[in-house]
Formats: structure tokens, sequence, C-alpha cells
């Protein structure tokens, strides 16, 4: 398998794996057990950076499926390279440091990894043209 490939396997790991991090806090709030395997009729209040760490994984949800597409599709046209593995690495760390600095509130880090990763996706890109 390509670095391309492992690359999103990796990505996809990271989104099934983002959850565990803001569960696991909304379960140590007093009352949250409870809560999180109730129906949760009534909100709670969770510290902020559980919000943040679902903004995270949600913002690799919307970004995995471009990710993917671009991979899939170098990987398919015999295009995938030196180059679109070198991309398809640097979004995966970016979006590792993403989800890291986005949890931890540090906001102008958080939109320089995020282009980070937006530049990893276009040097996949160029090599499809």
């Amino acid at each position: 398998m390509t670095i391309d490939l492992w690359m999103l396997v990796y990505t996809s790991l990271l989104c099934l794996g983002l959850p565990l991090v803001y569960v696991s806090g909304e379960l140590t709030v007093p009352g949250g057990i409870p809560w999180g395997f109730g129906n949760r009729d009534k909100p709670m209040e969770f510290p902020q950076w559980i919000a943040r760490a679902k903004r995270a994984h949600a913002n690799l949800v919307e970004n995995l499926a471009p990710f993917a597409v671009l991979v899939l599709a170098a990987h398919l046209a015999g295009k995938a390279n030196e180059t679109t593995a070198l991309g398809a690495a640097i979004f995966f760390w970016a979006r590792v440091a993403h989800a890291a600095v986005y949890t931890a509130g540090i906001p102008y880090v958080r939109t320089a990894t995020f282009f980070v990763g937006v530049v990893g996706e276009v040097m996949i890109l160029m090599q499809l043209f």
C-alpha cells in the first residue's frame, strides 16, 4: 500500500478516535455518566474544551471526504508519487495538530494548521493535472 493510502487510513483512524477525547471529558463531569447514557433531554454544562474538541472532530469529518477523493483519484489514475505522498503526510499531521490546537483553544495557530492541511491537499490535486 502506498504512503498516500496509509495516510488516508491514519486520517480515518484519527477521525474515529477523536470522539474518545470529548466523550471521556463528558463522562468525567459530575452527572456526565447518567447524562451520556440517558436520553440527553436536558442540556448539560461542559468545559469549553469539550465543545472545541467536538468542533475539531466535525471539521475533520467535513475535510476527510475531499482528502479521500484526492488520494483515491491520484491512486486510481496512477499519479501517486513522492509529491502526493508528501501532501498526504502533510495533511495527516496538520489534522493531528489542528485537533490538538483546536481542543486547547489556540485561535491563530488553529487556523494556520488548517491551511497547512489544505496545502497538502493542493499538492495532491496538482499531481492530477
